[in-house]
């Protein structure tokens, strides 16, 4: 994982290697400004020679995917072709928090209409007066929207990133190679069923729908055979692994799963089911394309199928880091199996002052003020415990207590009870929780 620098004057730098970093903070040139993701500021250096980097997204609706590259490009003496190769730099996945979002504004209103039909039951409704502007996203669309551009933002400060790469829109490639295609010939491209194998991948979780196996090599299955006058329509396909796929053969499922109710029910059931997410991925693409436009950086889009296609073309593993560091155009992915920061977004506390019941009245009231002995809860801090049944070191969030007996989440458990004597601030609460992801080799490792 690389280490972000900073000059004298707080601008970015190209980022160092960790061994760099631990020698410049070893012989005290350098100071740690940040912990996540990791930064440094050096005492004695103003500017320097820096190279272009492009942060590239894969947005998705509970996880984006964040990568930052240096891309290189190299031109064949002889034939002219240029290759872009691209070197991993730093991978991150942010987790959004959407869904408690809409939750909280779902119980919200539930308990305001409650309140106001039993205690106003002749007031008139006033729904039919408000407007919404052009453009208008749910809170919960906007917060993804919001959280992507606050971290391009945020890594704009610490790199010199030069350029951005999105996962948007659906380019016909094969029409801008052969504008005389038509018919069948567009299925008989490189990205031949790309993009109806990406949709059904997420839509029944990359598993088999008859035996539910994971991890295997899925196929395109007929729910109604087309023996029997059934469509190659989205509504009926699904994914079956091949031992369940010659299984059923040409029989329909209802035959098929004849034996099984409860499976054949449940496929029924999630065949006419939407697709959420991929839902909430097209709502807000059109809005986060414009908020990256805004930033003034050139903005590069590219097709869900296009990045599979290259995934599957380099042997990268699926993650969605990974899947931003195949978007747009890439030919060569050096660097890729490096550690993951995972960010999730927790949010920056609650206006809210008490606690409700089911019936959205009070039942109790909250401190008033957010900081306890200079503390606040999201900080990340160290407790060093000297003695005692809790003797030890931690590292990690607290939550705080007008008594001064805070509780530290760490990478393992909750650690209750802890003294603000005994901690130390190392980083301030700014809404995200931050922790590192396996990379592949560890989780090989770990499952040998």
């Amino acid at each position: 994982m690389a280490v972000f620098v900073l000059d004298k004057k707080k601008r970015p730098l190209m980022p160092c290697s960790e061994k760099r970093a631990r020698l410049l903070l070893k012989r005290e040139r350098a100071v740690v400004v940040r912990l996540a993701p990791f930064t440094i500021r050096l005492k004695d250096r103003v500017g320097g020679a820096t190279q272009p980097l492009r942060i590239k997204l894969d947005p998705g609706s509970k996880t984006t995917g964040l990568a930052l590259v240096r891309e290189e490009e190299i031109v064949d003496p002889e034939t002219g072709e240029v290759t872009r190769t691209a070197h991993v730099v730093w991978l991150g996945e942010l987790t959004h928090r959407g869904h408690q979002i809409r939750e909280a504004l779902t119980a919200r209103s539930a308990m305001r209409r409650r309140r106001r039909t039993a205690n106003l039951r002749h007031r008139a409704p006033r729904f039919d007066n408000r407007t919404k502007p052009c453009g208008w996203l749910a809170p919960s669309l906007r917060h993804r929207v919001e959280t992507t551009v606050t971290w391009v933002e945020r890594l704009r400060r610490l790199a010199p990133i030069t350029a951005i790469s999105q996962e948007r829109v659906r380019f016909d490639m094969q029409a801008m190679q052969n504008p005389e295609i038509s018919g069948l010939e567009y299925q008989q491209g490189t990205l031949a069923g790309y993009e109806v194998r990406e949709y059904l991948l997420e839509k029944w979780r990359r598993t088999c729908a008859y035996c539910g196996a994971k991890d295997i090599p899925l196929q395109i299955e007929h729910i109604q055979p087309k023996s029997m006058g059934g469509s190659n329509r989205i509504s009926n396909l699904t994914l079956a692994c091949a031992p369940c796929n010659q299984k059923k053969g040409n029989r329909p499922v209802t035959v098929f799963l004849a034996n099984k109710p409860d499976r054949l029910k449940r496929i029924q059931a999630h065949v006419s089911a939407p697709l959420r997410d991929a839902a909430a991925v097209n709502a807000t693409r059109w809005a986060l394309f414009e908020s990256l436009k805004a930033t003034g950086l050139p903005v590069e889009t590219g097709s869900g199928g296009c990045t599979k296609f290259n995934r599957m073309r380099l042997g990268v593993p699926k993650t969605h880091a990974l899947d931003a560091a195949c978007v747009g155009q890439v030919d060569a992915l050096h660097g890729w199996q490096c550690p993951t920061l995972a960010i999730k977004a927790t949010g920056r506390g609650s206006y809210q002052r008490t606690r409700l019941d089911r019936f959205g009245f009070p039942r109790g009231v909250l401190m008033r003020q957010k900081r306890v002995h200079g503390f606040q809860t999201g900080d990340r801090v160290i407790a060093c415990v000297p003695t005692g049944k809790k003797a030890g070191t931690y590292v990690g969030r607290v939550a705080i207590r007008a008594t001064g007996s805070f509780n530290i989440q760490t990478a393992g458990a909750v650690v209750q009870g802890l003294s603000y004597r005994y901690c130390r601030t190392l980083q301030r609460a700014d809404g995200y929780g931050y922790s590192f992801n396996p990379t592949p080799k560890e989780e090989a490792r770990q499952a040998a």
